[in-house]
């Protein structure tokens, strides 16, 4: 199998999970439990935060070792960036999270379901952009990612996309639209990563010394997300500690993921 073959099964992967967790409108009948629901944003929310620690955040400070000025640099400006374009995307673009009924963003008169799309498409960029510049990686043979990590990272996000498509999807029945339709809905969603990742491989590999920056971006980028979206909605209303739980189930696993097959 040719790497370019290997890297397509890459960036495919998260998208599948997301498009297996939209499915489940068609298994699950009524609404999803509200303890469900925390302990699963929790879980994407620890899945997300040891993602942009150990695959993206370490690799960029080991590639800016033998770089001009310090080597922190490179990862603390990219992560900083990466913070920042979110907080521009999140304040222009018209969006409604999940258990509100606030928009937030640019005011366009959108239906709720068209922004609650918007919402999950927004934090499904960074997650595009950080599976396909450890694929990049790979590609430009840099020691400190390895295609296995760059599946570990790929498998650890379709994991958590899974749950992530769900909860994506199945509110939209309540709002009255129909299974397939809710289900195309959480597809469409996920369809932002694979984008994201050939963008950011098609950019990383014209500019390679770029590549530890991008590294950070992807990781700043997802723990805005993180910070400002999962976490929030995990610790709502009663029963918060089960979305700790999950933060620490979804932490571990994405670590044992990117140590083991690293």
């Amino acid at each position: 199998m040719s790497d370019y073959i290997k890297i397509l099964i890459g960036i495919l992967l998260p998208l599948c999970g997301t498009t297996l967790g939209a499915a489940m409108v068609f298994v699950i009948r009524g609404k999803m439990r509200p303890g469900l629901e925390k302990a699963l944003l929790g879980f994407a929310s620890g899945v997300m935060i040891a993602a942009s620690v150990w695959s993206l955040l370490i690799p960029a400070i080991e590639l800016s070792e033998n770089s001009p000025g310090p080597e922190w640099a490179p990862a603390a400006i990219g992560f900083l960036l990466g913070m920042a374009f979110l907080l521009v995307l999140d304040t222009v673009t018209p969006h409604l999270h999940l258990n509100s009924d606030k928009p937030e963003g640019r005011m366009a008169g959108l239906k709720k379901s068209t922004m609650l799309m918007f919402a999950v498409t927004l934090h499904n960029l960074p997650e595009g952009m950080a599976v396909g510049v450890v694929f990049s990686g790979t590609l430009t043979g840099e020691a400190a990612i390895s295609a296995a990590a760059a599946f570990a990272l790929a498998i650890g996000i379709a994991i958590q996309n899974f749950p992530e498509g769900a909860i994506i999807s199945m509110p939209l029945v309540g709002t009255g639209a129909s299974r397939k339709k809710s289900f195309a809905y959480g597809f469409l969603s996920g369809i932002v990563e694979p984008v994201g990742a050939l963008l950011t491989i098609f950019i990383t590999s014209f500019i390679v010394p770029v590549l530890p920056y991008i590294l950070a971006f992807a990781a700043g980028a997802m723990i805005y997300v993180v910070v400002e979206e999962l976490i929030p909605e995990s610790q709502s209303g009663q029963h918060s500690n089960i979305g700790t739980i999950g933060v620490a189930l979804g932490f571990a696993l994405m670590m044992i993921l990117d140590i083991a097959l690293g």
